[in-house]
């Protein structure tokens, strides 16, 4: 199938007894930390996108209950193999970025991915490469806590 020209990050979560929050990050092969993450494939909307990689990369079969997020990445074509397929007057691709709560706490890891971790916030934006990235967990946590873009409560 062909690579549509988008991709989709997931950020998988659970709230604790106790209220607090934690949120999934898998390490990568190639050794950095992310969320779920990759491209769209054909006439796959990013919603659809979303929720076949969730089940690629971590085993979730069910019908996630996402949460569109307003963060989208900017990513430079250049950045991946098979860039050659898209228009040449294409230079970024959107990266849509989502949220999603999870029941279980057991993931089914695929070979793309090491091992992962359920992580605070602060834990998780320090493993965090890219600063997109962080940008979709800062506005994930603080839609979760019920905090506005400033840090006031809603």
């Amino acid at each position: 199938m062909a690579r549509a020209p988008f991709n989709v990050l997931v950020y998988l979560y659970r709230k604790l007894a106790n209220g607090e929050l934690q949120y999934v990050l898998l390490r990568r092969s190639e050794g950095w930390w992310q969320a779920v993450a990759g491209g769209g494939e054909g006439n796959e909307t990013p919603r659809e996108a979303a929720i076949r990689e969730t089940n690629e990369e971590v085993g979730i079969h069910e019908d996630l209950p996402l949460r569109e997020l307003t963060t989208v990445i900017p990513v430079p074509v250049a950045a991946f193999e098979d860039d050659h397929q898209w228009n040449s007057d294409l230079y970024v691709i959107p990266k849509y970025c989502f949220g999603a709560q999870l029941e279980r706490t057991t993931l089914s890891l695929s070979s793309e991915h090491t091992e992962y971790r359920w992580l605070s916030y602060e834990e998780a934006q320090a493993l965090l490469r890219y600063d997109g990235e962080k940008t979709a967990l800062w506005e994930l946590h603080s839609r979760l806590l019920g905090c506005g873009p400033r840090g006031v409560e809603l």
